[in-house]
């Protein structure tokens, strides 16, 4: 048998993927993925969710599973010199999962009303337990050992996407590709022994009849969610290890063609892989330095985990705002994560930013929404986003502070600007052309008379119309 490359953990460290760069990014052929992927480009923000059992430890998902990881994955729990005992009962959470305060309908409310357009719902983590009712394993949320299968919303998955889809909200399916709790995957009695890491348990090469079963699980499962849950906007793909590169072929091609012959309109989103079914780039817990003149989403979460932490320490909504602009001043997407609690409910700490990011969006979204990138993007405490077609330039002066606030500013801006407009109150301001740009007033302590979570005077937002 050959031996595993146990450094070759594909662009994962910690939990975390680096991004495919620019450079590597190959466009999609087909025109209506083409017109879904500007669709989708539009919208700007998501709302990301990482849930599962593991979200009753408040520990990072799945990760601690794998002894590869261990070090960093299971940091604040006593079970390091007993690794065994711990996976067991790391594993065994599916047996304790009863989220009976579950609300999707109140969910899909409360993102609409913060301004979210579209859903990124881990369907299935790494950990192999699915959040919808799959026929190829019972480890998932209807399964007899988990209590919360008899529940009106068991089917976690169909209900929540169904929510979101009647407030008009897109659906992106998360999905994992390896699967830590299928034998197909993580084999026993190998030469691995019990050490176990984020990989294969065997080399495929040397277990082709193995690894071909579980190919077929992996698109038998992912043409569930594609033929029985309604329409989906994006495959999410995770697990940017599984991959040809890496010798653990799972013929992603063929799979998401299939998927297309039911849903044409299907973005992919096979991340870090490159190739045709990586539709978008995906940095994640970062933003690019630059704009990119490809699609790409930022996941980045909330506080700083992405599934519940107790006690975790969530972003202020002027970071948050501050976040998004620089996003979408780059050309990306905001892939922002909440992580619900055991329960069923929403951190009201959470809750309330994002109430506060909704009410923001309320009055300046339009400089947001449909947007692209706009030279020079990002200067100093200003960003740029513009509507080409509508001749129309957003230019944002973001404060560190209410305190910042000034009367006047100098937009650095150098285009010929026609008309001047303070974007929240939509009153035309006078404007004169100086070195660097034209100088405004700055109407935002009238229309921040309403704060946002406590924030004042977040940003001061101008809409200027070129000759």
């Amino acid at each position: 048998m050959a031996e595993l490359d146990l450094e070759n953990e594909g662009e994962a460290a910690q939990g975390v993927h680096g991004y495919l760069s620019e450079s590597e990014y190959v466009p999609p052929t087909e025109p209506t993925v083409i017109e879904s992927l500007e669709n989708w480009r539009d919208k700007k923000l998501a709302l990301m969710m990482h849930w599962g059992p593991y979200s009753q430890l408040g520990l990072v998902e799945s990760w601690a599973l794998s002894d590869a990881d261990a070090e960093w994955s299971r940091q604040g729990v006593d079970w390091e010199a007993d690794g065994e005992t711990f996976k067991r009962q790391y594993a065994d959470l599916n047996k304790t999962f009863n989220p009976i305060r579950f609300q999707p309908v109140k969910w899909a409310q409360e993102a609409k009303d913060a301004g979210f357009k579209y859903l990124i719902f881990t369907t299935k983590h790494h950990d192999g337990f699915c959040m919808w009712d799959s026929a190829y394993t019972d480890y998932k949320v209807t399964g007899p050992d988990c209590p919360f299968n008899a529940h009106k919303y068991a089917d976690v998955c169909a209900h929540l996407f169904e929510a979101f889809r009647r407030q008009g909200l897109g659906i992106a399916a998360y999905f994992s590709k390896a699967d830590w709790n299928t034998p197909l995957y993580w084999a026993k009695d190998t030469r691995r022994g019990r050490f176990m890491w984020r990989g294969p348990s065997y080399d495929p090469a040397d277990g082709p009849g193995l690894w071909e079963e579980f190919v077929q699980f992996t698109h038998n499962q992912v043409m569930e969610l594609v033929t029985n849950y309604g329409r989906l906007d994006v495959l999410w793909f995770d697990a940017g290890w599984v991959c040809r590169r890496n010798g653990q072929d799972i013929r992603i091609e063929e799979l998401v063609a299939e998927a297309r012959r039911v849903q044409p309109w299907l973005i992919a989103a096979d991340r870090t892989c490159g190739g045709p079914c990586e539709n978008y780039i995906t940095p994640e817990q970062c933003v690019p330095g630059k704009a990119l003149n490809v699609p790409w989403e930022s996941c980045v979460t909330m506080g700083t985990s992405f599934s519940y932490k107790y006690d975790d320490d969530y972003k202020s909504v002027r970071q948050l705002i501050h976040l998004l602009i620089d996003i979408a001043a780059k050309g990306g997407n905001l892939a922002l994560n909440v992580g619900p609690q055991p329960d069923g409910r929403l951190p009201e700490n959470a809750l309330r930013r994002m109430r506060g990011m909704g009410k923001w969006l309320a009055r300046y979204g339009g400089a947001i929404y449909g947007t692209r990138a706009c030279a020079p993007f990002r200067m100093g405490d200003f960003a740029f986003t513009q509507k080409a077609a509508e001749r129309k330039v957003y230019a944002f002066c973001l404060y560190k502070a209410a305190e910042d606030w000034r009367e006047s500013v100098i937009i650095p801006y150098t285009g010929k600007v026609a008309r001047a407009r303070d974007l929240a109150s939509g009153a035309e301001l006078p404007f004169e052309r100086v070195n660097g740009g034209i100088r405004v007033q700055d109407g935002t302590p009238s229309a921040d008379a309403e704060l946002y979570d406590g924030c004042a005077h977040i940003a001061g937002v101008f809409e200027l119309t070129l000759e």
